[in-house]
């Protein structure tokens, strides 16, 4: 299994000539994981290679309706696949788990932050959010943050708009931030559950997000497609997404 990494600098043609014979599922950075695993067992049952190109929800989109190759599409929220303009691309769906945001900080959160948004205005924070324009996290912080009267102010006072979640953990890793929003799985992978965690905001607030898998029109194996799509929304793909800290209804967080 090959995983790529596509901003909006690479196009669609260079993932298709760097796996030919692949088939290729186009996912948001926080869904690589999980989906990650269930490529492993779909690869061994079917004998067939997978290629994963990996990068912003929008990022991702744009090789999707440029291109004409790839076989499923999964962003980070449904406002990637809605509307009649987006949906001309997308032949099925189906549901894998939920997507969340929370306020993210260091482990044992040293600052302090409370579960309220206007902690992002602290002054004695470095604060860092996602840029809408280039992924799902930035999206909807700045859904959430304009339901909130607070994204401009947000933004003004951010040291830095960053492109997706993965960069804004690593921010918090690196000492960069004190407090963003980022999705909330995040905070449970192997590599930050030991450096981050999740301050969970009223579902009113931050409401649970469904992430769809799409298989594309574009698949030339619209059968086995079909049947990855199946593997990913049962039991044993609904529980990889537990495992990662994703959550499976719009009550139960499952970590």
């Amino acid at each position: 299994m090959l995983t790529l990494a596509l901003s909006c600098s690479v196009p669609t043609w260079a993932v298709a000539q760097a796996a030919p014979e692949a088939m290729l599922l186009y996912c948001g950075i926080t869904m690589v994981r999980p989906m990650t695993e269930i490529v492993h067992i779909f690869e061994k049952q079917e004998n067939v290679k997978i290629s994963i190109a990996q990068g912003g929800s929008e990022d991702i989109y744009q090789s999707v309706a440029k291109g004409t190759v790839g076989d499923w599409y999964l962003p980070g929220e449904p406002s990637y696949f809605q509307g009649p303009e987006r949906q001309k691309y997308f032949a099925e769906r189906v549901l894998v788990g939920h997507n969340k945001m929370a306020l993210m900080v260091v482990k044992g959160n040293p600052k302090h932050i409370k579960p309220d948004l206007k902690e992002l205005l602290r002054k004695d924070v470095v604060t860092t959010v996602g840029n809408p324009d280039s992924g799902s996290v930035g999206k909807e912080s700045k859904r959430m943050l304009e339901a909130a009267k607070l994204y401009d102010k947000v933004v003004r006072s951010a040291a830095f708009l960053a492109p997706d979640s993965r960069s804004i953990t690593n921010a918090l890793k690196k000492g960069e931030a004190d407090v963003s929003l980022n999705w909330r799985a995040t905070a449970f992978f192997p590599d930050n559950v030991d450096k981050l965690e999740a301050i969970d905001l009223d579902k009113t607030i931050s409401p649970p997000q469904p992430l769809m898998l799409l298989r594309l029109h574009t698949s030339r194996r619209p059968d086995l497609a079909t049947r990855f799509l199946a593997l990913a929304a049962g039991e044993q793909g609904k529980a990889i997404f537990r495992k990662y800290g994703f959550i499976d209804s719009h009550d139960k967080p499952t970590r």
